[in-house]
């Protein structure tokens, strides 16, 4: 259902872009191939999603061409949020319900392709949740569900209530652990391909001085000029190559380090490459 690359909008309130130049990347990232978009109600302070829909409104014809997510329950202390006293986490179906009629009314739109849960919620009732989900999906305002920062048993816990489709999840060479925690065996099992957010680290597989990024920004360089891409393609690609199957999201406004992620889509690791990277994250080889 989603682009195999995924625009990712949580910083575009601080692009300080006209709603011309939002179009514009819209249109951009459609020419591209990427056709789903990352949203939640939190991103920009609670104005992200209006910048987005204010955009769209001036080519109203793109929305067809789209896939929009986005996610709810987290509470910020924010302008947006007067009667919020402390950060928070609130999966009632009440809050869920209210959150989704207003990401409709601020993306300009009728119905969202895919809607999450922020973060795991401590008093997340599933039954509860459930109900919520199946009353919107009956609505025709969401069509599919899933979560993110969800560990496996959390995961499970609600998927046994309802069919979710994926848990975002952050995952690079420099936190691997999804590898090894049961996640992304979880996501296989299931076939429910996970998003990956964060896929170059926030930067820091081309910024850090630590030891381990040093030795996967060198190795992902290596591989990549042998390829003819870039260092960051060969890092999107060593997550695609997971048969799990995975979506990364980026998190750019640069047109150019979008064609930089779907560049992947034609490059193939083989496993020997994949493990030279894992190896330079990890630095040992693997048991």
């Amino acid at each position: 259902m989603l682009s195999p690359i995924v625009a990712g909008v949580w910083r575009m309130a601080s692009w300080n872009w006209s709603p011309q130049e939002r179009l514009r990347w819209i249109e951009q990232c459609l020419e591209l191939g990427v056709s789903s978009f990352d949203h939640a109600d939190i991103y920009g302070g609670y104005t992200v999603e209006a910048l987005f829909g204010e955009a769209l409104a001036l080519a109203p014809g793109l929305r067809a061409r789209m896939q929009l997510v986005t996610k709810c329950g987290i509470q910020l202390l924010a302008p947006a949020r007067p009667d919020t006293r402390i950060k928070h986490y609130d999966t009632s179906a009440r809050h869920i319900v209210r959150s989704v009629e207003n990401s409709l009314i601020a993306l300009g739109t009728d119905h969202i392709e895919r809607l999450l849960l922020h973060r795991p919620d401590a008093l997340l009732d599933a039954d509860e949740v459930a109900g919520a989900f199946e009353s919107l999906q009956a609505s025709g305002k969401v069509q599919q569900f899933g979560v993110s920062n969800f560990s496996v048993s959390q995961f499970e816990l609600l998927h046994a209530r309802f069919p979710l489709v994926t848990n975002q999840i952050e995952w690079h060479p420099l936190h691997h652990a999804p590898l090894n925690d049961g996640t992304l065996d979880q996501a296989q099992r299931l076939r429910a391909h996970p998003m990956i957010w964060s896929p170059l680290a926030g930067g820091a597989l081309f910024t850090s001085a630590a030891a381990d990024a040093v030795r996967v920004r060198d190795t992902l360089t290596r591989i990549g000029e042998a390829r003819g891409v870039s260092a960051a393609t060969i890092a999107f690609a060593w997550i695609m190559r997971h048969p799990s199957r995975p979506h990364p999201i980026t998190g750019s406004r640069r047109i150019e380090a979008m064609r930089e992620a779907v560049a992947a889509q034609g490059v193939t690791l083989d496993a020997q490459e994949w493990t030279e990277i894992l190896t330079a994250a990890t630095g040992k080889e693997v048991p």
